[in-house]
């Protein structure tokens, strides 16, 4: 198979003479997924080994693809052809496996495949309702499910990706508690003296990515392309991390997207951090209320605080935030975009778009500064719509 890399990760699929369209629906769901959602679509999140559009474009072999959004600052961002009615149109909020990949893609014209109150997929128009056979990995109905189930998603993708694949030699450095077939390496992978253990779940390790020695990993795991682990982590799963990220210190069930920092101690748990983001030293996540309490957190679709029934809680961080040294984190706080805080004591559990220190709104021109001085150190810049994007939220920021 031809892959073709993305700043995601890589979409894995063979070449067509007349290819499938595929358009990735948020299924107006897209402001419960903020603040990660803010400068993207549903379709463009990360669990398991894969975004939500890689998973369906490798399952339905599919390279044209499209974004549906009810967001309308990111409607620009996105091509969208909304009149094609050969394409397929799937839930971004549905995780699929390979036999609902293949029930889909038997659907006549005009089919909606569903289960349950979900819809699925829809060829056409959709007006001919049915009810699918394979039930989904997983349907993602609030913010927190995307670490929650990233443990089912995790092994789900792990017996997709690596079935009749040749996984890298391991090193005898190591030390494998489980199955040491549930550890598999990508071409350039490199782990040296460290414990891998597979008994919760499978640990994958992306192309030319490294653990450096003395980290601990605990399935299920994984690690896209060119990401690091730096010496001595402590790692639990279920936790993903995103291409070209590099992470440290005690990481618990959570996701980074990608290029992202988490170099040093501190912990990090049942959280999810954006693109670009960057945790200076010891920036640690309350995860857990000291009542046991379930939680409280902010809901971007209802601007509100509400109530959830899940007990563990850690930070949601929208793209290209940043937080000092010793930063401490309350339980179930979310973080916006482009925001760099640095605070005596707690930061407040709602933190808005382009907040600089405690209370001063972040000067734009200095923040878009910020983004492309990080970016640069991969090679990359921000495009003239991503600028565009950050700008229309800078306009709406609550500060």
């Amino acid at each position: 198979m031809n892959s073709v890399q993305s700043g995601q990760g890589f979409l894995y699929f063979s070449p067509k003479i007349f290819p499938m369209h595929l358009i990735i629906s948020d299924d107006k769901a897209h402001f419960r997924f903020a603040p990660i959602t803010l400068t993207r679509s549903l379709g463009e999140l990360r669990m398991g080994l894969f975004t939500m559009q890689e998973r369906w474009q490798l399952l339905l072999d599919s390279e044209a693809t499209s974004f549906d959004t009810e967001n309308p600052y990111l409607k620009g961002s996105y091509v969208f052809d909304e009149n094609n009615h050969n394409a397929i149109t799937v839930n971004a909020r549905v995780i699929p496996n390979n036999a609902l990949a293949l029930e889909i893609l038997e659907m006549n014209p005009d089919e909606e495949l569903v289960y349950g109150n979900t819809w699925i997929a829809r060829k056409g128009q959709g007006e001919i309702k049915k009810n699918c056979i394979e039930p989904p990995v997983a349907v993602l109905e609030k913010r927190w499910d995307l670490y929650l189930k990233n443990d089912l998603v995790l092994k789900s993708d792990f017996d997709l990706f690596t079935k009749n694949k040749k996984t890298q030699t391991l090193s005898k450095s190591n030390t494998v508690i489980g199955d040491a077939s549930l550890v598999f390496l990508e071409e350039g992978a490199s782990v040296e003296a460290c414990i891998l253990n597979t008994q919760s779940g499978p640990i994958y390790l992306g192309k030319n990515t490294e653990v450096m020695e003395g980290s601990m990993i605990r399935g299920p795991f994984a690690m896209a392309e060119g990401a690091g682990v730096k010496m001595g982590a402590k790692i639990y799963g279920a936790t993903s991390i995103g291409p070209h990220c590099k992470v440290g210190g005690e990481i618990s069930n959570s996701i980074f997207l990608a290029y992202s920092n988490k170099g040093h101690d501190g912990f990090i748990g049942n959280a999810y951090i954006g693109a670009w983001c960057n945790l200076g030293a010891d920036t640690n996540c309350s995860n857990l209320k000291n009542n046991y309490g379930h939680v409280k957190t902010y809901c971007y679709e209802t601007q509100k605080m509400i109530q959830t029934d899940v007990t563990f809680m850690g930070v949601f961080m929208g793209d290209h935030s940043k937080c000092s040294i010793n930063t401490m984190f309350n339980t179930a706080t979310v973080v916006g975009v482009s925001s760099n805080i640095f605070s005596s004591g707690f930061p407040n559990k709602v933190v808005p778009s382009f907040l600089w220190g405690e209370n001063e709104k972040f000067d734009f021109d200095k923040a878009l500064e910020v983004a492309e001085s990080m970016m640069k150190r991969r090679n990359l810049a921000l495009t003239n719509s991503e600028k565009q994007v950050l700008k229309n939220l800078y306009e709406q920021s609550s500060l």
